[in-house]
């Protein structure tokens, strides 16, 4: 029988294995510090919660929304998914999957500018 971490380390597995277009754009460009040198790691376990792309050393994680974040029930799931990260001391940036795919300079951008905020 598997532990809890080990539970949760298969699912962060599935949810690399099943990453999204705009995921997998954005993974590109921050992989392998491949982003200033800052190490990012992949549906990285937090609690509860998976973060899409977290510095732990850093301690900022970057979420890519889909479409389907609009139903109430994912807004409210993304709520208490940022409030628990920012309790818990990471600064969190969401974009939007359309924003990755139309835009990743501005999201870059926008990654650069939290990270020197920290």
């Amino acid at each position: 029988m598997r532990d809890a971490d080990g539970s949760r380390l298969d699912r962060a597995r599935e949810l690399r294995r099943n990453t999204t277009v705009a995921e997998g754009r954005l993974w590109e460009q921050l992989r392998a510090k491949r982003f200033n040198g800052v190490k990012f790691v992949r549906q990285h376990p937090v609690g509860p919660y998976f973060a899409d792309f977290a510095s732990r050393s850093h301690k900022f994680v970057v979420e890519v929304d889909s479409a389907t974040h609009s139903s109430d029930a994912e807004l409210q799931h993304d709520a208490a998914c940022t409030a628990y990260l920012r309790e818990n001391g990471y600064r969190v940036l969401r974009v939007s999957n359309d924003e990755v795919l139309n835009a990743m300079d501005q999201v870059l951008v926008l990654i650069a500018e939290t990270l020197d905020q920290g």
